[in-house]
Formats: C-alpha cells, structure tokens, sequence
C-alpha cells in the first residue's frame, strides 16, 4: 500500500484511515506493508496494491501539486489497471482537473476524475452522511467534512453518494465524491474507515483481486458500526 505525502497531507485524523485498512486485513491474515511516498522518492509502482492520499491545507497542496503532477502517468496507468484509491479533501481535489485556493491560485491536478473545484464561501464543517450505490452493507457513509473548496462534476464524473446530511461536494446537487474504475475522491474525513468498516473491506477486496471476484471472509464489525451509528443518530 502507498500512503502518499503523509508529512504533507494529513488533515482530521486521515492517517487513521491507513491503520484501519492495516487492522482490517491483519484480522484475516493479510499483511498491508504501507510505502510511504514522499516527495522526489522514488515508488515502486510495480508494488503498489493501493493507495492512499489524505487532504491538506492550500499551502500543503501547494508544495505537493508539482510533486503530485509529476507521477500522474505512472499513477493513473496503476488505477486504469484497477488497483484502488482512496483521496480525501486535498487529495482528491488534485485527482481532478484543477483546484483554484481563495487566493485565486490555480493549481492543476492530475485529471485523472473529471471534476474541478473552485473556493466557495462558508466553508464547509460538520457531519456527513451520504448513501452509496456502491455493492456495500449498510449503504450509508459517514463522516466529517471541513472544506472551502466546491467541487462540480463535469459529465464523466459519477458521485460515491448522495448527501442525506451536510454539504458534500458542492452544497448544491446532493452529490458527494466520485468514484471511477476502483477510485474513490471524497471530503469525508474524521477519519472515513475506522466508521465506514464496509468500505474498508471494499478498498481491501479490490486490493486483494481488482477483477471483484475474490470475496473476503467476513469478520466483525460491531464496534465499528457503533461509532458509524453514533454519526447517523446525531441531529
């Protein structure tokens, strides 16, 4: 697994959604060696299973958005392979066309998703929740958003979710994040897998067999999906 730009892009507990895919595959005997991808390292991609990107501040997009450009070929080959991604905030907005910072600063992306995302006032904060088309169970998706940025979906994009509570990816259509092949943007942090341990099974199985023909054996989750609860209860 890559975790990219940890030093960097590490907002709201993001780093813990790197040791819930290592807690969740270490329970059914999958070892999930985490490369940390810093930048000017050099990645072995031919490695890589899957990868992992958490959100910054603009400053901290700003020093890694060159760094970040510079691997899309080598990135975006590994992801049309279908090996997954998951990317929060920061990280997803640069898997897209462009994020422009409140200061008016461009900053292009990878455009590896069709969305681009402009700086938008109130920012966005608080508890998300969303429901998937995505094969899990429950549909449902929580977490914690606090973003400026508003992000719109050109006519390639498909949403992970449609927003029940919260801002999501613009505050206007009810969509929040975008998935294609087996990546995943979204702003949901707080962190996202430790309350969401249905989709870390569903990152961890892509993982294991990008075709979706492997199935993973079950094992608990009870404890995970109280705390999943606890955002879906509050008003």
């Amino acid at each position: 697994m890559l975790h990219l730009y940890p030093d960097h892009m590490n907002l709201y507990g993001d780093r813990g959604n790197v040791i819930a895919l290592v807690h969740r595959g270490a329970c059914r005997g999958i070892t999930v060696d985490v490369i940390s991808g810093a930048p000017n390292s050099k990645i072995p991609w031919e490695e890589i299973d899957l990868v992992f990107i958490g959100g910054g501040e603009d400053s901290h997009q700003s020093r890694i958005a060159e760094d970040f450009l510079h691997r899309s070929q080598e990135l975006t080959q590994r992801l049309d392979d279908g090996i997954p991604m998951l990317a929060i905030c920061g990280g997803y907005q640069l898997l897209g066309h462009y994020y422009r910072t409140v200061e008016g600063k461009k900053l292009p992306g990878v455009g590896y998703l069709d969305v681009t995302t402009e700086p938008g006032r109130p920012r966005a904060i608080g508890d998300v929740v969303c429901e998937t088309q995505l094969a899990v169970t429950p549909r449902t998706l929580v977490g914690f958003e606090n973003h400026g940025g508003r992000t719109f979906l050109g006519t390639e994009a498909i949403p992970l979710a449609t927003v029940l509570r919260g801002q999501g990816n613009n505050g206007q259509d009810h969509t929040e994040g975008t998935i294609k092949n087996h990546t995943i943007g979204t702003y949901l942090h707080g962190s996202l897998l430790p309350k969401n341990p249905h989709l870390t099974d569903l990152l961890l199985s892509w993982a294991v067999d990008p075709t979706g023909a492997t199935q993973l054996e079950p094992i608990d989750m009870q404890l995970e999906l109280k705390a999943h609860e606890v955002i879906l209860e509050r008003k």
